[in-house]
């Protein structure tokens, strides 16, 4: 296995998640490049904890987040609902699903959010594993239209997911490792210097990711969604 400089960490964007790795995956392109990082593995079969070690060889001395490709269920295929359980505990959605939009401002997919509980629902314990499930939109090929313009219809594609899961860090930022008593007494005194400034209202640290998420139930010009093809390369990513 290939060296790489100390502090080289796989951190995908969600649009490079669903656009280049989901679609390759969903298209069998680039499949034994593609697995290096990551795998195809139905997780909802394997207890969190034991996740790490079966994650793709490039990510798998990380310890804060593992990315999998999971197949659909035979269940779902069926016109089920997958399953999230397993004898030791199951994944729980946190919120509605949403949309993941690109750079350029065009749903490229959904994204659910869950928590693992140890135990039986619903009394189960929640911990720190949690799990982002992607799921792809495509547009399919444009159909006449004899009142309007062609029209392209979104597509879910659902035969694979693409799953993140990470732990909770119990950090603001994954990079900082402060004994938690620093943390603590540097909070304290912030806090204590800049409460008065804070009264007429503050700006909330915006998400790391750069990526808006909306939530599903809201209306969506899907008449004129675009879907451009994955704007990266293979050859761009030299890691690999």
């Amino acid at each position: 296995m290939e060296e790489y400089p100390t502090g080289f960490r796989f951190y995908p964007t969600e649009e490079e998640l669903i656009s280049f790795y989901l679609h390759n995956q969903l298209h069998g392109l680039k499949q034994d490049k593609l697995h290096r990082v990551i795998p195809v593995l139905d997780i909802f079969d394997t207890e969190p904890w034991n996740l790490p070690q079966l994650a793709g060889e490039l990510c798998r001395e990380d310890r804060e987040q593992w990315f999998f490709f999971a197949p659909m269920q035979e269940r779902e295929a069926r016109g089920g609902r997958p399953s999230r359980s397993m004898a030791t505990g199951y994944w729980k959605a946190t919120a509605s699903a949403g949309y993941v939009y690109s750079s350029d401002n065009e749903v490229i997919g959904v994204k659910k959010s869950m928590v693992f509980h140890v135990g039986k629902p619903p009394t189960g314990r929640k911990t720190q594993w949690k799990l982002n499930e992607y799921r792809a939109v495509e547009l399919s090929p444009t159909i006449p239209n004899s009142t309007s313009n062609n029209v392209s219809i979104p597509k879910l594609r659902r035969e694979f997911t693409l799953c993140r899961v990470y732990v909770v860090s119990g950090s603001s930022r994954a990079f900082d490792r402060r004994p938690p008593e620093v943390v603590a007494r540097e909070t304290t005194i912030q806090g204590g210097n800049g409460a008065a400034s804070n009264e007429g209202g503050g700006c909330e640290d915006a998400p790391s990711s750069g990526v808006v998420v909306a939530n599903v139930g809201c209306s969506h010009p899907w008449e004129t969604a675009s879907l451009e093809e994955p704007i990266w390369d293979w050859e761009q990513l030299d890691w690999l």
